[in-house]
């Protein structure tokens, strides 16, 4: 038995032996190192000021064809684009501008939450904003404008339009007799299967 111990222990010995390279190595040649590319996109620069990203955002938006001028506001993350197209277009084509200067906006990390006017009246308010803002005028007016102007241009904003409607408030419910709150929720469920 003594010697089956030494004969086992000589081949383990013999086989850890056979390959000859450190562990270390070993470990090293197993892992992989995999690149990935990050999905998201951030801006290059992320120190740009609201001037420097509205400087920006006006490159961006004059870019785009039959745009004479452009004018931004920033807010925050959001910012209000002012487009000055020709006046003789038709309505569909300066739509058509209008749409493709919000997707390239949206196509731009700074331009992603940008609402774009083409209205004449809000652009050029919106460029005296922005000139009273280079010269250091008090922001507190002028963002009170600048809200008015982006709830006349975005009545409601789209994320919370896609949410579903609350529940009613069923409080008053049990002020009715008990026959008539019977009628009343039969009354609603039948509203509700005709939807």
């Amino acid at each position: 038995m003594y010697k089956m111990q030494w004969i086992i222990a000589l081949f383990l010995l013999a086989a850890c032996q056979a390959n000859d390279e450190p562990v270390a190595e070993k470990k090293e040649q197993t892992e992989r190192v995999q690149y990935v590319k990050q999905s998201v996109r951030t801006p290059e620069n992320q120190d740009m000021s609201a001037t420097e990203i509205a400087e920006h955002l006006v490159t961006v938006a004059k870019q785009i064809p039959d745009v004479n001028d452009a004018t931004a506001v920033i807010t925050g993350k959001y910012a209000v684009v002012g487009i000055d197209v020709n006046q003789k277009l038709d309505r569909s084509r300066v739509s058509s501008i209008k749409y493709t200067v919000a997707e390239a906006l949206q196509k731009d990390p700074y331009g992603a939450n940008a609402v774009v006017t083409a209205d004449a009246d809000t652009t050029y308010r919106l460029k005296q904003m922005a000139t009273e803002i280079k010269r250091g005028h008090p922001v507190g007016g002028i963002m009170e404008e600048l809200a008015d102007i982006v709830g006349r241009l975005m009545p409601e904003v789209p994320s919370k339009s896609n949410k579903s409607e609350p529940e009613p408030v069923r409080s008053n419910d049990k002020q009715l007799p008990k026959s008539k709150e019977n009628e009343l929720k039969q009354q609603q469920e039948e509203q509700d299967l005709d939807k």
